[in-house]
């Protein structure tokens, strides 16, 4: 029986890229469209200039992270040529699945009006736990580019004890940090102690925000505000890894002449070939769940 499956890969980042080339390694038959002639490739991937150049319907459309910046058209950074979301659904076969990263309301809407079953793949468990490591090591690298000193011996501190903090506490720990998270759980802490590292309650952090160098936030709330940055130290490093609106008063951090690098995205930026494939195996998962794949 051919299992072979068919994927257009529309729009999208280097990430997108590497997406294609693992779905087409599966031994799929895969499509790319939304990607200036500067993007190259392998001989495995049909590349096509517009949606009218693919003469035959697909199984799956896979769309980027995000989707779309308008609810219009797919995002498409490396292409001067707009795809609107809507033209993508007369490619589809019947009963075939859409998948994309953070769809918007207004994007989503374009596809379950026309009763195509779409899948946001960033809801996944597994791609965000494989995300935290891309975005553990760039938050480092970052760390590394920006602090006139070693990680070894600094004394950092982590907001927050999510998937991303538990990364970046084996990295810091690994290079000779001495590392505190704050924790709203009490749990989070004891689990953190565990990791090798201090803990303290959220509720303490202004009173102890002055002893560290280096600073990570993961929390996607207001923690930075101005009572807690009026106490951390001139030269400390602030690096946010928060999602929209971020964790950190931005325009405080500036006034008080404190150096604050939010650092969003970093698994596209820092590690395409990963973040890529950590996506073909997301979306491979999620067929094989459904049956419509063998690996």
């Amino acid at each position: 029986m051919d299992t072979t499956k068919s994927f257009l890969v529309a729009g999208g980042d280097l990430r997108q890229v590497y997406l294609a080339e693992k779905l087409a390694s599966k031994g799929n038959e895969v499509y790319a469209i939304g990607f200036d002639e500067n993007i190259s490739f392998s001989d495995d991937i049909c590349q096509l200039e517009n949606i009218i150049m693919l003469n035959n319907r697909v199984d799956y459309i896979v769309l980027p992270l995000p989707v779309s910046t308008d609810g219009v058209m797919v995002n498409t950074p490396f292409c001067k040529q707009c795809i609107p979301l809507n033209s993508l659904t007369t490619v589809l076969k019947d009963n075939g699945i859409i998948f994309g990263g953070k769809f918007n309301n207004a994007s989503k809407k374009v596809f379950t009006n026309c009763r195509i079953d779409t899948i946001d793949y960033f809801d996944r468990e597994e791609l965000n736990v494989l995300n935290a490591v891309p975005t553990a090591e760039g938050a480092v690298q970052i760390a590394m580019e920006e602090l006139a000193t070693t990680i070894f011996g600094q004394k950092v501190l982590i907001t927050g004890f999510g998937r991303i903090t538990k990364v970046l506490v084996k990295i810091l720990v690994g290079l000779g940090a001495d590392v505190t998270v704050a924790a709203r759980k009490y749990s989070d802490i004891s689990w953190a102690e565990i990791y090798g590292c201090k803990g303290i309650h959220i509720s303490q952090l202004n009173e102890n925000i002055s002893k560290f160098n280096a600073i990570f936030n993961t929390v996607p709330a207001l923690i930075f505000d101005k009572n807690a940055l009026i106490s951390v130290k001139k030269d400390a490093l602030i690096i946010d890894l928060a999602s929209k609106p971020g964790g950190v008063d931005f325009e405080t951090a500036g006034v008080l002449g404190i150096k604050v690098v939010w650092a969003l995205s970093l698994p596209g930026k820092v590690a395409p070939i990963s973040s890529g494939e950590i996506i073909a195996y997301t979306i491979l998962n999620i067929l094989n769940e459904r049956g419509m794949a063998d690996d």
